[in-house]
């Protein structure tokens, strides 16, 4: 083999044995660094165990136990006056990360504050005061950014004591005080200051009121998210300010996420309508939440036997971006539930998820979401006029977190209460708008994921994935411009995941869990799809019997980063409990999964690294050159014969 191949094989090894270091750095175990378990139930979850689906945040009334009717607030005044804007107003498109039936809420991202402070705040159309904890706080919970720092903001200043407002007892602040029917409650003083919504708004940061949080309890407090944004209608409300201001138009859009795509999008403000939305009529009048004309359920075709006027008990039918699942007056679940029954005669019925329940489950669907329509019903809500918004499978359902292939029935009895709540699950892949000028609230039926292609908006890149940087930036920006919203996208629109990593609770201790971590990584990568040289266990913990992993999933071979739909596929099999381990690991929980950029080497390691190989390669290159010197000349001596050696006559050759 000549030098020149040898130089050449020596330098694709090098090369390749540097990707190879770089993918252990982080991979290697270790066992002195430990994690804390973060605050991973969200707005609270279900009483009874960490393998409920889900948090429901239910704003109107004391429901069963298994709600947490946070969302809403206190009736407000509804004595507005209308506004009519007739120039194009701008309006802030923002990104919905979390998922709803597994954080039960959805959250956007708001800063606050010069230079700006980052939120994970809920979206809530039952709510009107926008809040996050404060840094006076003396009764606030563990949540996912560090609370709002008024000293550190230069624009910031609270509302004075005054006629309008109620104030606190030395007669200097103005005050926020909301209690919530699960006997939860946030308290606060009001204060004001810039808010910007990220940098796909084409609306600039604006001077609010929100309220700076001084105790919270119950649910408020436990939850993972940092607060609430109120889309209700009220003076306070975020959108209602903003209206008033004349900064954008009285209305705003959610568009929720399919059962296999956490996250979604939400507008401030009006967007152009597709041309087949149907609109159903909204009374401010009637409440201070966004209630709908419901006349009718149909199931399989066949209208349910009910009384129109079921649904237009109390508040009506309410729909509320805050709320989880959907809830019926007891007359029109019984037949509900019925209906379904009947339609599902095929399906095996399974216990729920959870014991403390009475969940009323299928199996024998199948795992393939896209083909639920197979095996369960239609469902069509009839609103005033005939118009029908037609319910799939993933509209009604949830998935069940213990049973491959089982789905739950997401629609519950209301208790008592005559009261129809219908909460996020019902518009999930459901473009809604809640149009407040003209008193209507409009439906239209999408892909969520690609929202913006489809209302033919160019420049805007598709939502981002749940669970992204945890981080509050308080970096130093200029309040006058939107604060650059950290993206993995590239201009093409794809994801650039470098890694994915997750947190994995076990009820197990360590000790005895360590030596089948290999196979551990095995399961996980079969249940995810992908190789078992991309997990890697980064870190763990340990307390007693409970043990915290993090996990990370590195793109396959010598990749940067996955494809759009490799990342997806895996964050949605995080997102809809799809990992299922034997039951000889006990119970486990899966949570904060995050994707994360493909990490850039800085300068000076490129450059080590150049310097590193180019003297690898001299010297394997000195050290050939000398082993192919020597060869010739061994081959030389032993070639060598004396002058005056005989030498054998040779033969002639003819002419």
């Amino acid at each position: 083999m000549s030098p020149a191949i040898i130089l050449i094989l020596l330098f694709v090894v090098v090369v390749n044995l540097h990707d190879v270091v770089s993918s252990i750095q982080i991979s290697q175990l270790d066992f002195n660094k430990t994690f804390v378990l973060p605050d991973a139930g969200g707005g609270g979850g279900s009483a009874g165990g960490g393998n409920h689906q889900t948090t429901m945040l239910l704003p109107l009334f004391l429901s069963p136990p298994r709600v947490n009717p946070y969302s809403s607030s206190a009736a407000v005044s509804v004595q507005q006056s209308r506004r009519h804007l007739q120039s194009r107003r701008p309006n802030a498109r923002m990104s919905l990360h979390d998922d709803l039936l597994l954080n039960g809420y959805y959250t956007t991202r708001l800063w606050i504050g010069t230079p700006p402070q980052r939120f994970a705040l809920i979206v809530d159309t039952g709510s009107t005061v926008t809040y996050v904890p404060c840094s006076t706080c003396e009764q606030c919970g563990k949540h996912q950014d560090p609370r709002f720092q008024p000293e550190l903001s230069t624009s910031y200043q609270y509302v004075k004591c005054n006629i309008e407002c109620t104030c606190d007892s030395e007669r200097e602040h103005c005050t926020y005080d909301r209690q919530y029917a699960e006997q939860s409650s946030s308290s606060g003083i009001l204060g004001e200051d810039i808010v910007s919504f990220g940098n796909l708004s084409e609306l600039a940061p604006q001077r609010a009121v929100f309220g700076c949080e001084n105790m919270e309890t119950g649910e408020l407090y436990n939850q993972h998210a940092d607060g609430i944004m109120g889309l209700g209608r009220g003076d306070l409300s975020i959108v209602d300010q903003l209206v008033e201001k004349g900064v954008i138009s009285d209305s705003f859009s959610l568009c929720y996420g399919g059962m296999d795509v956490g996250g979604g999008v939400m507008v401030l403000g009006g967007i152009s309508p597709p041309a087949d939305m149907f609109y159903t009529h909204s009374d401010p009048v009637r409440s201070p939440y966004y209630n709908i004309e419901l006349k009718e359920i149909h199931v399989a075709g066949k209208a349910l036997p009910l009384d129109p006027r079921v649904f237009d008990r109390k508040h009506g039918t309410v729909l509320d971006s805050g709320t989880t699942y959907a809830y019926l007056p007891e007359e029109a679940f019984g037949a509900f539930k019925a209906a379904i029954m009947t339609a599902v005669h095929s399906l095996k019925q399974v216990q729920g998820p959870d014991p403390s329940y009475n969940d009323i489950c299928f199996s024998g669907a199948g795992s393939d979401t896209s083909q639920l329509s197979k095996s369960f019903p239609t469902v069509e809500m009839v609103f005033g006029k005939g118009r029908k918004l037609s319910l799939s499978p993933e509209n009604y359902l949830f998935r069940h977190s213990k049973v491959r292939g089982a789905y739950c029935l997401g629609i519950f009895q209301n208790g008592k209460d005559p009261t129809t709540l219908l909460g996020g699950i019902i518009v999930r892949n459901t473009l809604v708008t809640y149009d407040r000028e003209h008193e209507k609230i409009g439906f239209w039926k999408t892909n969520c994921s690609d929202l913006w292609e489809r209302l033919h908006i160019s420049g805007a890149p598709p939502p981002l994935p749940s669970g992204l940087d945890n981080s509050n930036s308080t970096a130093d920006m200029t309040p006058n411009l939107a604060p650059t919203e950290q993206t993995l996208y590239n201009a093409s629109g794809e994801v650039r995941a470098g890694l994915i990593t997750f947190y994995m609770s076990l009820s197990t201790n360590f000790s005895d869990l360590k030596p089948h971590i290999p196979k551990l990584a095995q399961l996980i990568a079969k249940e995810l799809d992908v190789n078992a040289s991309q997990v890697h266990l980064v870190n763990f913990t340990s307390k007693g019997n409970e043990s915290l992993i993090r996990w990370a999933i590195y793109p396959a071979g010598s990749a940067d980063f996955m494809t759009n739909a490799t990342a997806m596929d895996i964050i949605s099999r995080l997102a809809e409990n799809r990992v299922h381990l034997p039951d000889t690991y006990g119970s486990y929980k899966l949570f904060e999964w995050k994707i994360e950029p493909p990490q850039r080497r800085r300068w000076w390691l490129q450059t080590y690294l150049v310097i590193l190989v180019i003297f690898v390669i001299l010297i394997l290159g000195l050290a050939a050159s000398g082993a192919w010197f020597m060869w010739r000349r061994q081959q030389s001596l032993v070639s060598y014969k004396p002058v005056d050696s005989a030498v054998p006559e040779q033969e002639l050759q003819p002419l």
